[in-house]
């Protein structure tokens, strides 16, 4: 990938991290209260999922130079899966100290359930582009 490129992802990675931790601090009392359910499961839930499921993704796009062997993708793949879940994990700590917010662990599982999907994802996409 070229360096201007990677430059984009890198910038992109390091925005999306921003507005994913102005959505999990924000103050939202303000708006409507958005429907309960999407297709059956609870909103909150699918909103977490769609959150965190870019987060391997973008890191990959960013810092893809570093896999140049399956084992590189191994380790690559497991840093940024639990790096994610860190992250899940202190935003959902975080908000316990919001008086508008509250830290719930099933959100904080929706989130690592997403990571470790989009997690494979980067893997087997990262094995067929070292084949190439």
């Amino acid at each position: 990938m070229k360096t201007r490129t990677r430059r984009i992802w890198t910038a992109l990675f390091f925005v999306y991290l921003a507005a994913g931790a102005w959505c999990c601090f924000a103050n939202f009392s303000s708006i409507p209260e958005p429907q309960k359910f999407i297709l059956g499961l609870p909103f909150d839930k699918v909103v977490h999922f769609i959150m965190f499921f870019p987060f391997p993704i973008l890191a990959w796009l960013a810092f893809d130079r570093f896999t140049t062997k399956p084992w590189h993708t191994i380790i690559f793949v497991a840093i940024v899966f639990i790096v994610g879940c860190i992250v899940a994990y202190a935003t959902e700590a975080g908000q316990t100290f919001l008086p508008y917010r509250t830290g719930d662990k099933a959100d904080a599982l929706t989130d690592i359930l997403s990571l470790g999907l989009s997690s494979l994802i980067v893997f087997f996409a990262d094995i067929l582009k070292q084949k190439r």
